[in-house]
């Protein structure tokens, strides 16, 4: 904590007064940090079309797919518990650099093992590592983005980095495709490798405000079970909260499989190649550009609820119709339609928990969130594919969009309808 917070000391209150009526890009600090992140998502949407494509190319099944999806998301759920614990605890500069480094060596190493022939057996060792080191990453950049523009603007700065991250997402899949049906898709993995030490250079020139209302790490003597019950009681305790948890539970066990079925149906039921698959996902990607900028706007037009559950159905919806579509374009649509729904909804869940948590809980708070959201997503995730492959997209991708309206339905029976 010592460099971060003698840094974040001498930017002083006039420092703070200014960055609150500055543009977000001419804040310094904040700008590196969104350069970062968005040099690394754009090499993880070459591993997001990469890693299901030599899966594919090796094994056939869209069922291995995923599995290889469950198994990374399980890890992630594993990480979750420790993350929170670890995130209120150390110095967040230093490890959001520690995990970009760990991730870079581990992708790094697939293409490497990939040259003298396919290892389906290092994708289920490297990814589910990769995975839990993402999960720590991700609670760390959730105090982070708040530490760089505190609490006013964090709908605004969220809509920011997700809105030119899925413009890096964009050109990625678009890439990633490219390279896959050129030189195959280990190369494509190779390309996220690189992004990873190109965002852990950035993170070296960012600097942190320190800890509002706590600038100490927590204390030590509590253990990681107690972290988790304090995150948990947290949200259990806050209405508005507690409803999220529970319909965004379902919500992720209903959709994290759903990047495998779009391109097992492009691949599989309508015969299209690498280079496709590339081009929907960059398009899809729109979507994700669309909600982001507008989720500022719209939040403070119609409020939260009626935001978050609209964009809900409007998921659920696209899903629906993924499976029924027939033609590259449609499927394209409707793919952008989801990510639009989630980048709205993702980025209101967000801002809010940030909004109302207070800072020296807010690593242990989000850790637990995202835990119990995702606790039986990598289950759902294998539990779609595996129903694609036995009775066909059409029938797999209904059922869960149809689940995804009836949870926005059921959101108007909670507080989120009011908030």
């Amino acid at each position: 904590m010592g460099r971060e917070t003698r840094k974040g000391h001498s930017r002083g209150a006039a420092g703070e007064r200014e960055d609150a009526i500055q543009p977000l890009w001419r804040q310094r600090d904040f700008a590196v940090f969104w350069a970062a992140q968005t040099l690394s998502v754009l090499g993880d949407s070459f591993a997001l079309i990469a890693l299901p494509l030599l899966v594919l190319e090796a094994t056939g099944s869209v069922a291995r797919m995923g599995l290889l999806t469950a198994v990374g998301g399980a890890a992630a759920v594993l990480a979750a518990v420790f993350a929170g614990t670890v995130v209120d605890r150390v110095d967040r500069r230093r490890l959001l650099i520690t995990c970009d480094l760990v991730r870079m060596a581990l992708y790094g190493l697939i293409p490497l093992v990939w040259a003298s022939g396919p290892r389906i057996w290092l994708l289920y060792g490297v990814l589910p590592v990769c995975e839990a080191v993402g999960m720590f990453f991700a609670v760390g950049y959730v105090t982070v983005v708040r530490g760089l523009v505190g609490t006013a603007r964090l709908t605004e700065a969220n809509g920011r980095l997700n809105a030119t991250a899925a413009a890096a997402g964009v050109l990625g899949p678009l890439c990633a495709g490219l390279v896959a049906a050129w030189t195959g898709p280990a190369a494509a993995v190779a390309v996220d490798a690189a992004s990873f030490a190109a965002s852990a250079a950035c993170m070296r020139w960012v600097r942190l405000r320190p800890r509002a209302g706590d600038d100490t790490p927590a204390p030590g003597r509590s253990t990681v079970r107690q972290d988790l019950r304090t995150g948990i009681a947290f949200l259990y305790r806050h209405p508005l909260l507690r409803s999220l948890t529970t319909l965004l539970f379902g919500f992720s066990f209903l959709t994290l499989g759903l990047n495998d079925l779009v391109i097992y149906h492009l691949k599989h039921d309508l015969g299209h190649d690498d280079g496709t698959v590339g081009t929907v996902m960059a398009a899809a990607a729109l979507g994700t550009i669309a909600g982001s900028l507008l989720v500022a706007r719209v939040r403070r037009l119609l409020g939260f609820g009626p935001t978050w559950i609209g964009a809900t159905a409007l998921c659920g919806l696209a899903c629906a119709g993924l499976g029924r579509v027939g033609t590259v374009p449609a499927v394209a649509v409707l793919a952008a339609a989801f990510l639009a729904g989630v980048g709205i909804a993702g980025t209101c869940s967000m801002s809010l928990r940030q909004e109302v948590t207070p800072e020296h809980l807010l690593g242990r708070v989000t850790s637990a969130y995202w835990t119990l959201q995702y606790s039986a997503a990598p289950a759902g995730a294998a539990l779609l594919t595996w129903a694609a492959g036995r009775w066909g997209t059409t029938p797999a991708a209904l059922t869960a969009g149809t689940t995804c309206v009836l949870l926005a339905l059921t959101a108007l029976l909670t507080p989120i309808r009011t908030a």
